[in-house]
């Protein structure tokens, strides 16, 4: 891993000496590389629509964290929720959300999830399991702590995972809504994707703590850190996280040490990044890249299986994105359209 003003990844204790993901078969791992490729080609597309001024708003990447999201969400069952961060695209394709979802939400369109609304990837769906997040930083944990709250009272066998950035550990949010879950043993799994920025302020400069896994003592729950960047050490971590949380011993604080190689959002122009750090990440450490030889080394993939899953995506996406465009903007009567419980005609 290319070095950083932080620690390095710390070795963590597995159960049995064993890593979850030596469970996992051939085809979940060739599972995990479509969700990363899927995610990191769509976000390719959405870059495309914004120079063409077509998609509305702020375009928010996930380029070399995609790990992060996709292995933290491939380890929770249908039955749990998530709660994402703007960046989070893949945990949201993990969970059920669809390419052409994510293009009519970002195109605003009438028949987006929000309806034309709202932007980005704010929108949720229950039944689905994941729930649509909220602007200001660490709010959602919270959230996610009154819910996870609910199946404990409820008796119900299911776990909630929230994703709070290394910037969010500095908010109140952060701090009560984790306290309140440990206190109260919710089922809850806390990721900070420590990408070594909080919009702009270098961590070191936001938080003295060398890693921030150790604030997990403060509240008194378990703490893991991970390489954000291997998807399988991703998995395995928070594989642990969630079964702890769903045996009844409460809160897990997992930090994913990754990178954001693109800036905070499509306005951002990086000016603040040590000049050779964005490419040092992505020739060394880029999530794909490194899960694709080991799937192709370890794993005996032959190159033209992994070729296969890239035509699938780029057809996938394709298809989406005539489909999103095609769809209508929104119109100015549907306005108050369930914002009241009478809306006027």
């Amino acid at each position: 891993m290319p070095p950083r003003d932080k620690a390095p990844v710390r070795a963590v204790a597995r159960r049995g000496g064993v890593a979850p993901s030596a469970g996992l078969s051939r085809e979940q791992k060739l599972e995990l590389y479509y969700w990363m490729r899927l995610t990191r080609s769509l976000e390719e597309r959405l870059v495309a629509l914004s120079g063409e001024e077509k998609v509305v708003g702020e375009l928010f990447r996930s380029l070399g964290q995609e790990a992060d999201a996709v292995g933290s969400c491939f380890a929770l069952e249908r039955r749990d929720v998530m709660s994402p961060l703007a960046r989070n695209l893949g945990a949201m394709l993990v969970k059920g959300a669809t390419p052409v979802e994510v293009l009519r939400q970002y195109l605003g369109r009438a028949d987006a999830p929000s309806r034309g609304r709202e932007r980005n990837l704010r929108f949720g769906d229950l039944a689905r399991g994941f729930i649509g997040q909220l602007s200001p930083l660490g709010d959602m944990v919270p959230v996610m702590a009154g819910g996870t709250l609910s199946f404990r009272l409820r008796g119900e066998d299911r776990v909630g995972l929230v994703f709070v950035g290394d910037g969010a550990t500095s908010t109140g949010a952060f701090h009560e809504g984790i306290n309140f879950a440990a206190v109260n043993k919710c089922p809850l799994v806390v990721v900070v994707e420590n990408n070594g920025y909080a919009y702009s302020t270098p961590t070191s400069r936001q938080s003295l703590a060398r890693q921030l896994v150790d604030k997990a003592a403060g509240y008194g729950v378990p703490g893991e850190q991970a390489d954000g960047n291997d998807v399988l050490a991703v998995y395995d971590v928070a594989r642990r996280a969630v079964d702890r949380a769903r045996a009844g011993e409460g809160v897990t604080l997992i930090e994913l040490l990754t990178y954001r190689r693109a800036g905070h959002a499509g306005h951002d122009d990086q000016s603040y990044v040590p000049s050779g750090e964005i490419d040092t990440w992505a020739s060394e450490n880029d999530p794909l890249d490194r899960f694709a030889r080991v799937l192709s080394g370890r794993e005996k993939v032959p190159a033209a299986e992994l070729g296969a899953i890239d035509q699938r995506v780029q057809a996938e996406v394709e298809q989406a994105t005539a489909l999103a465009e095609a769809s209508p903007l929104p119109d100015a009567s549907d306005a108050l359209s369930g914002i009241y419980a009478d809306p006027p005609g």
